[in-house]
């Protein structure tokens, strides 16, 4: 039995541009990450964590190893926007 997607994972073209640069390898463990653990949860909530302070308040991070991908969750579209997606020492900038 196969579970239908909770979610739908959306790509912002600034994550897109990220993800085209990097190799091969890297770009498919961070998208099937998306696809796989965070699009098949009742609530992406319960992987993240939340950011802090008042610019990055709405927003959440997931760690894939030295990576992290910072998203909007919409709950009423159930829509993960992947803002941005980096190298942990670059990210939050």
């Amino acid at each position: 039995m196969s579970a239908a997607l909770a979610w739908t994972i959306v790509y912002s073209e600034p994550a897109k541009k990220s993800l085209a640069k990097m190799d091969v390898q890297l770009r498919s463990r961070l998208t099937e990450f998306l696809r796989e653990r965070v699009a098949k949860l009742e609530n992406p909530r319960s992987l993240g964590q939340a950011l802090q302070g008042s610019k990055f308040g709405e927003y959440w991070r997931y760690r894939v190893g030295d990576y992290r991908i910072i998203c909007e969750i919409q709950d009423k579209k159930l829509i993960v926007l992947v803002l941005r997606i980096g190298h942990r020492r670059e990210i939050y900038r």
